[in-house]
Parts: structure tokens; sequence; C-alpha cells
């Protein structure tokens, strides 16, 4: 179990070295904040529960290329609902060949004259891929709906071909998986304000996250009537709570693996081979310009 002990050391270090990094804050804010949440795990047992989880990913990757199965996982929710973090952690240890993440801007004015879905399509996951959209074609019937950016009869249209689409996708050949990320209007509000006053998170602040939180029934009413035209049975919705932020990423994977009949497949030995040395090469001395100067 050595190899157990020094991940959570390592992760360990990770986890203080971010909360380090929240020094900006102010600390009626942080107390505010952890006054909101006194029952979150401890640093322990969340770091053993993810590291078990990540372990079985690796076997799930595995599996994957290995049968040439097509994954597909989207996470929807409001801003700042942690559907990046829980993205993170599932590559965190993935080979980025296999698992790759999906994160559109905004569309082009010839992506806009396009079918809807045409823009997502070449992103979809090939045979041996996994693919996590970070925001997906339901933006649509989010964000594009509540900011005025696509007109009612584009959303009612929306409404009248998702649900096609996704059984298209489905009976290609593609597991999809659709979690809504789910958080208080409370939760919201201090997750901004924590990013407003911490300089390395206010990019993760933009003007559209801003209007969320001025249109937040709208946007409340918008789930709602997506969830009613498009929880259909090939692909249906799951709903993460997420106010906690570390049970939310442990039961979302947790889930994600209960949604797929992997299993162990073959693997070779791997021996290391000897290094051959060449009695006649001699090293060339490299100038010093070249090296990056060692400052720590």
């Amino acid at each position: 179990m050595d190899w157990l002990k020094a991940e959570l050391e390592a992760e360990l270090d990770e986890d203080y070295e971010l909360e380090l990094s929240e020094s900006a804050l102010s600390l009626e804010l942080r107390r505010i904040y952890k006054q909101r949440h006194p029952a979150t795990l401890d640093r322990a047992t969340y770091f053993k529960a993810l590291l078990a989880l990540q372990a079985e990913l690796i076997k799930l990757q595995d599996w994957v290329e290995h049968s040439g199965e097509k994954i597909c996982v989207i996470f929807e929710g409001r801003d700042a609902a942690g559907k990046g973090g829980v993205i993170k952690r599932i590559t965190q240890r993935l080979n980025p060949r296999v698992c790759r993440v999906v994160a559109l801007t905004k569309p082009s004015d010839r992506e806009r004259t396009q079918w809807y879905f045409q823009r997502y399509v070449p992103h979809l996951p090939s045979g041996g891929e996994i693919v996590l959209f970070d925001r997906s074609w339901y933006n649509r019937s989010g964000v594009e709906r509540v900011m005025g950016f696509a007109t009612p009869d584009q959303v009612e249209q929306f409404f009248q071909d998702v649900p096609e689409f996704e059984r298209m996708l489905v009976r290609s050949g593609i597991r999809l998986v659709k979690y809504w990320f789910s958080i208080t209007d409370e939760e919201q509000q201090l997750r901004f304000l924590m990013r407003i006053h911490d300089p390395l998170k206010q990019w993760k602040l933009s003007p559209m996250d801003l209007q969320s939180r001025v249109r937040w029934e709208d946007y409340t009413k918008a789930k709602e009537e997506t969830f009613a035209r498009t929880n259909i049975p090939e692909s249906p919705w799951f709903i993460v709570e997420a106010n906690d932020k570390k049970r939310a990423r442990l039961n979302c994977i947790h889930h994600l693996l209960d949604q797929i009949p992997y299993g162990d497949v073959p693997h070779e030995s791997i021996t290391l081979p000897d290094r051959v040395f060449s009695p006649d090469y001699d090293r060339a001395v490299l100038p010093n310009e070249l090296f990056v100067p060692a400052r720590y």
C-alpha cells in the first residue's frame, strides 16, 4: 500500500496548495462558506475514495480502448455548479488520447448558419474513446434561450429534434450519459462571491455568469422544460446534488462507473529492457544559455 500512501500525500499537498491560493479571500467570506458546509468529508476520507474511483476509471479506460466502445458523457447545470471540478477528477489520471474534454466556445458566423447539431457531431467519440462534454447541445434550451440568442421557434425546433438525435446516437452504438449538476440559489451566490474575491479564479466569471444570477428563475424554468421534454428512456437525465463539491464528485464518478459494464482486460507483463551503452559515444556538452535558470 506504499503507492496509496504516496498518492494520498501528493493529493493532500495539492489540496493544501489550493487552499493557500485562496488567501486573497476575506476571512469573513471564508468563515461564512465553511459555516454553510459543516458536514463535508475530511481530506483523508475524500482522497481515499477518489483514488479508488480513479483506479476504476483506469480499468474503464482500458476496457473502452480494448473493446472499441464509444462513451459520451454530458455535463450540464448552472454556472459554478461544479461541472469542471468533476471533469478534472475524471480525466486526472486518464490517457488524453482515450478520454478527451469538449468545451466549445460560442458559434462562429458560419456555424450559426449550419444545422444546429452539426458543430457537435465532429466531437462525438469514435471506437475506443470517451468524450466528456463540458456543456453541450443543451446550450440551446439553456443559455441561448434565456439570453435571447435563440428564437422561440429555434428552441421549439431543438426540443422536436433532440430526442431523435440522441436516439440516433444510441442506435449507432454510443453510450450516452447526461448529468445535471444542481445547486441552490444561496450556494451559487457564495461561489460567485468567492470567485470575485479570488484573483486566481476571476477568469471563471464571465458576463454570462453574472447574468445567471439576475435570471435565476428564467434558468429554472428552462431547466424544468428541458427535463420534461428530453428525459427519454434511451438517454435519461441524472441529477447530481452538488452543494457539497467533494460528495458531488465522488457520487458522480461512482454513478458513471455503474452505468457501463466494463471489466478487466488482458495485459501483457511489462519488463524494463536493459539500457544499451556505446563505448564510442561521448555526450555533447550543451551551452548554458539553453537551460532554464534554476531560481528555486
